[in-house]
């Protein structure tokens, strides 16, 4: 196979504005590639003899409803499915909802129990359809017996300042949880189950997108409730009574989980849109957690060495890296200031790079939210730190203080994308020349 790549400019000559153009063009691929229009169709099980529901929950979820209604235009849809405020699209046979994200609401609980009550009563001959994406947890929520919802909301934002992986945040919420970890496949039973699913999470475990709403749960009460205590979590009397019950063990149907769109497939889309662009690509891994800003801090040091010794690899050419870094709040510290994982990752990485000439960077949020801010994320060029600091910003500050979107948002090197409507988690890009 001839690999040979004829850029559409010369390679010769590479400036701060070209630089920040193939960047962005290579964000934009990662984010095409994951669309599901372009790829859910080819997901989709045989037409059922008898009804078919569609539930879901996600960031992507209306616009896969959205997809499944065009693939599928002679079926009879039923069903519903919920999405973060402002990712709707229009559909026409299955009812979009909205709740809040990163912290349940009431309108999630609405949604969870709208979900089983579209899936009761079926039979065998039935095919439920589950849309699942990235955010689910928190737009999918039905308490389980005992627990409030406020509980759970304060248990929520607990873990999100806490540094809790996406892993051990999904194993509490399961558990206090009556339609996560396989509840929404048990009430469908015996109805057949597809899940279709679009994965933000690193290594693409089922049980951890959106909490798993169809998938068994093999962890148990006392998993979540050691996962609570290592991070110093306060735990509410009614939480802690039920994650002392001994588990049910009821038996879980058998489904099938398929998934669509992963954060390694838009990594790849994102290395052919590199090499259109005359550089050399390596995906260094999809998976990459630990604080934001030592993350930052160790991809610094891989640019450095790519830009002064050509290894892992000489330039031109780009670092790519997938995954979700956590940012961990000092409950003793002052209030933070604004920003993400992903702007915190390139502030850090801008001030390890020590205005090291020849490397830029972009990282963003797939779904085009990083945090609870506008921006998908940020792009760092080698005069960031001098740019910032003509603009009164210290950068070591604003990195203590978690205070990364503002540093950006001055030199106006924010990543606005608005909401995508699909989710496989953190697209980061390194450029060495």
């Amino acid at each position: 196979m001839n690999d040979t790549i004829h850029p559409p400019f010369p390679t010769t000559q590479w400036t701060d504005t070209r630089a920040r153009a193939a960047l962005r063009a290579m964000l934009d691929a990662a984010i095409r590639s994951a669309m599901p229009a372009v790829v859910l169709a080819r997901y989709l099980p045989p037409r059922p003899r008898g009804k078919c529901v569609v539930v879901g929950a996600g960031k992507a979820a209306a616009s896969m409803a959205a997809a499944l209604e065009a693939a599928w235009p002679d079926v009879g849809l039923t069903g519903c499915v919920v999405t973060r405020d402002g990712h709707t699209t229009p559909t026409r046979r299955i009812r979009v909802m909205e709740a809040a994200h990163p912290v349940p609401d009431s309108r999630s609980e609405d949604a969870a129990r709208a979900m089983l009550a579209a899936v009761a009563g079926l039979g065998p001959d039935d095919l439920v359809i589950a849309l699942i994406s990235g955010g689910g947890s928190a737009l999918l929520e039905l308490p389980k017996p005992g627990v409030s919802l406020h509980d759970i909301r304060a248990i929520n934002r607990a873990l999100l300042h806490s540094g809790a992986g996406i892993r051990d945040m999904n194993v509490v919420r399961r558990h206090l949880s009556a339609i996560k970890g396989g509840g929404l496949a048990q009430a469908a039973a015996p109805a057949r189950v597809v899940t279709l699913a679009i994965s933000d999470v690193p290594g693409d475990d089922p049980l951890t997108i959106a909490s798993g709403p169809t998938v068994a749960d093999p962890t148990t009460p006392a998993d979540a409730l050691a996962i609570l205590t290592h991070y110093g979590i306060t735990i509410p009397d009614a939480i802690r009574a039920v994650l002392m019950q001994v588990p049910s063990g009821i038996a879980m149907p058998q489904g099938d989980f398929r998934l669509i769109s992963t954060p390694l497939m838009a990594l790849e889309a994102t290395a052919v849109a590199a090499r259109e662009q005359g550089l050399t690509a390596m995906i260094l891994g999809d998976a990459l957690e630990g604080e934001s800003r030592d993350a930052g801090t160790l991809m610094a040091g891989i640019a450095l060495s790519a830009r002064l010794h050509g290894l892992p690899v000489a330039g031109p050419a780009v670092l790519l890296s997938g995954g979700e870094t956590t940012v961990t709040i000092n409950p003793a510290a002052p209030a933070p200031g604004r920003g993400g994982r992903n702007t915190e990752f390139l502030l850090a990485m801008a001030t390890a790079l020590h205005e090291q000439p020849g490397i830029w960077a972009i990282a963003a949020d797939s779904d085009g939210i990083d945090g609870t801010e506008d921006a998908a994320g940020a792009l760092i060029t080698p005069d960031t730190l001098p740019r910032a600091r003509a603009l009164g910003c210290d950068p070591r500050d604003h990195l203590r203080a978690h205070d990364s979107y503002s540093v950006f948002q001055r030199t106006g090197d924010l990543v606005i994308t608005g909401p995508t409507l699909t989710n496989v988690n953190d697209i980061r890009a390194v450029l060495v020349l």
